[in-house]
């Protein structure tokens, strides 16, 4: 059985890692870079206004975010002076990075998909697996980013570790919520699963201080649906993929004479 849930999960990560990079270089990539030219083009106008910022590739319910660290820098370099932060380089080393980081979040979801069908009780299968797969977007994707929308680079934003624990929490709250609707579908676990959907909407998410950007907003429109759009055939990947190669490790063997 653990044989086959990993197999099945490195399978299913694999493919979808291979479906979301080649999204993610063709549909979000252009959009970072050009982000990246406008934060930069406001840092040579005016240092003041704007702190050279590095790229961090991240990968949220199976798509690549490219956030700002806010100018945060290493404070430990003598002198007063500040070091950026290791980023890698342009062209094929940052293709390489986003594929890894794809491919680790593809690997890491199949298993929390494959957790989840069986602790559910329900057998792998692809239609299984693309229903389950559709919630983990919703947990994971969507719902957070009714309140953090993806971010381009040179785009203001709350503090990290607010954005972390915001996160995290709407993925589980919306995760245990929709599990108490469709899983469960009583009466009261309906009405606390809708309490837990809305909860961290209610909540809100952190606010960004609104300082002016640079930055078009319709790159920080496309970014965010696109971002969504990936995501979703992420998911929809994984979960089709796991369920084929479940079905696939499972076949008997033929005996050969």
């Amino acid at each position: 059985m653990i044989i086959r849930l990993v197999s099945a999960a490195l399978v299913a990560g694999f493919l979808a890692a291979v479906v979301a990079t080649g999204l993610q270089l063709a549909l979000t990539s252009p959009l970072i870079i050009a982000a990246e030219r406008f934060e930069t083009q406001a840092s040579a106008a005016d240092p003041a206004l704007l702190s050279p910022a590095s790229l961090i590739v991240r990968v949220h319910g199976g798509h690549d975010h490219g956030t700002q660290n806010n100018g945060s820098r290493d404070p430990s370099v003598a002198g007063g002076e500040v070091a950026p932060v290791w980023e890698p380089g342009p062209g094929l080393p940052r293709m390489a990075f986003t594929a890894l980081a794809t491919l680790v979040g593809g690997v890491g979801y199949a298993f929390l998909l494959g957790a989840v069908l069986l602790a559910c009780n329900r057998e792998p299968d692809p239609e299984t697996g693309l229903r389950f797969a559709v919630g983990g977007f919703l947990a994971v994707a969507l719902a957070p980013a009714l309140g953090l929308a993806p971010e381009l680079p040179g785009m203001e934003a709350a503090p990290l570790a607010d954005r972390q624990f915001w996160w995290v929490m709407t993925a589980a709250a919306t995760a245990m919520g929709l599990y108490l609707i469709a899983i469960r579908r009583a009466p009261i676990t309906i009405a606390g699963g809708i309490v837990l959907l809305v909860a961290p909407h209610l909540a809100g998410a952190p606010e960004a201080s609104h300082a002016a950007s640079n930055l078009p907003a319709s790159y920080a429109a496309q970014f965010a649906a696109r971002s969504l759009g990936i995501a979703f055939v992420f998911w929809a990947v994984i979960g089709l993929a796991y369920g084929w190669a479940w079905t696939l490790f499972g076949k008997p063997r033929t005996a050969h004479a």
